[in-house]
């Protein structure tokens, strides 16, 4: 029975190209485990669990402080939510800078597109349960970002007409602030509607990466693995036996040599996980206070860079530009038709000047762009009485993005390659979203000022 099911997920058989740890990184299969890791964790706290203004707080407490085991179990679960956003997150960068979306696999990317949303749902739905100073702030951000529609409609005026973002905000929380009606939604996205989202998508997921004969790899993977086998075999001589044994597929049986492979990845990972969860405690704040705002107040860290880009205008750089850059992700197999060099990583070496040119470029820019607004502020501090609607149009997060898409066109003009203009804008919007969350996470203190060091923050 268990054969039969692992031979359900997987092909029968597998190409020893794709089995290599250094190809994949066992990222996907991480993120899966990752997942299962939250099943089991976020069943046992539910056991404890009280989804109430009035009790959820205290029933986490007791989880920490008297359920045997408990603490234990929190910070598995806290620190396996994280691990997966990154997981998630790094897959898709291989799958990407792979090119492993080719090939009749559009569907797939789409679906993991889907899939890197749903986990960030997923996490920052369960952010707000503990009910603590933490989580309550940063779910007022998210709320009040979902909202930020009405800096556009309040410069049309047409608010009172089409209030979009009240609607949004209204569905989040069930109202204008976060109550009872926010906890008992958020509670129910968490547990019910996004993990059964989510097993559905993992399992057509998976299902096509068999439908669409496994996992990337060149064209001539057959001829890689056979000239590596002969190179490290002290048998094989003779000439004859290397051409023979590169003209035969390098596939192997999916039971046991994929087996043996995930079972590692998912032993490294609770190995980890556990060393983690003994050594640092999920952090619990205070009880939450809606009379008592957290300054800085910060919303979860892979949320952070879009929390820097807003600080001048909430609907360019926390609708429009998240929306552009999801756009792009999903539109990426259907701009890039070439068939070569698909399996590679960075499509070959021109890809990797490309991916580390833009890497540059992107630094720099988006390094001189936030010297700018940290040191002299943006349109608003310079002159008072100008149109919101045209700050909505010219702010930091409009600008950055023009400028990675006219990197983008330099590159595509120069090499002719759509490939490689997609990687020259990936690239850049990498960087720059890792740039933006190091600021909001290191460099931001009270008022949403840049300090160099925390030690640096007034005396409040």
């Amino acid at each position: 029975m268990t054969r039969n099911f692992f031979l359900h997920i997987h092909s029968p058989r597998v190409h020893k190209y794709s089995l290599q740890p250094r190809y994949t990184l066992g990222l996907g299969v991480m993120a899966g485990f990752l997942f299962l890791i939250l099943l089991v964790t976020g069943a046992l706290l539910m056991l404890y669990y009280t989804p109430s203004v009035e009790r959820a707080y205290a029933s986490v407490k007791d989880i920490i402080f008297v359920v045997p085991g408990g603490k234990i179990i929190r910070n598995l679960h806290r620190w396996a939510g994280h691990a997966m956003v990154l997981a998630v997150f790094l897959h898709v960068l291989r799958v990407f800078y792979t090119a492993s979306y080719l090939n009749g696999r559009r569907l797939n990317w789409i679906i993991g597109v889907v899939l890197l949303v749903v986990t960030l749902g997923l996490s920052f739905s369960g952010y707000l349960l503990p009910w603590d100073q933490l989580a309550y702030w940063a779910i007022m951000i998210g709320s009040n970002i979902a909202a930020s529609f009405r800096e556009l409609t309040d410069a049309l005026g047409i608010t009172s007409l089409f209030d979009i973002g009240g609607l949004i905000k209204k569905l989040l929380l069930g109202g204008e602030t976060v109550g009872q009606a926010a906890l008992s939604r958020f509670f129910l996205l968490h547990v019910v509607f996004l993990p059964i989202t989510m097993l559905v998508l993992l399992g057509v997921h998976f299902w096509r990466i068999r439908k669409d004969g496994g996992l990337s790899r060149p064209f001539n993977a057959d001829e890689i693995i056979a000239q590596k086998e002969a190179l490290t075999s002290k048998n094989t001589n003779d000439k004859a036996d290397i051409q023979n044994s590169q003209k035969k597929e390098q596939k192997v049986w999916a039971w046991p040599a994929a087996l043996w492979g995930e079972l590692a990845v998912l032993m490294l990972t609770l190995a980890v996980l556990l060393c983690i969860a003994t050594f640092f405690d999920a952090p619990l704040r205070e009880q939450a206070n809606p009379a008592l705002p957290e300054n800085p107040a910060k919303s979860p860290w892979y949320f952070l860079g879009i929390q820097e880009l807003v600080s001048h205008s909430a609907f360019a750089g926390g609708i429009l530009v998240p929306l552009g850059l999801l756009a792009f992700l999903i539109s990426i197999p259907f701009k890039d038709r070439e068939k070569k060099n698909i399996g590679l990583w960075f499509s070959g070496p021109a890809g990797i000047k490309i991916f580390l040119l833009s890497m540059l470029f992107a630094f720099i820019s988006t390094t001189i762009l936030l010297f700018i607004t940290i040191r002299f502020g943006w349109l608003r501090d310079w002159l008072t009485d100008i149109p919101q609607l045209f700050i909505i149009v010219v702010n930091p997060a409009t600008i950055i993005t023009l400028l990675y898409a006219v990197w983008s066109l330099i590159i595509a003009r120069r090499t002719q390659s759509s490939r490689q203009a997609a990687i020259a804008l990936f690239t850049c919007v990498m960087t720059g979203y890792i740039l933006f969350t190091i600021v909001g996470v290191y460099f931001r203190g009270p008022n949403w000022d840049f300090y160099w060091l925390k030690s640096m923050w007034p005396v409040q």
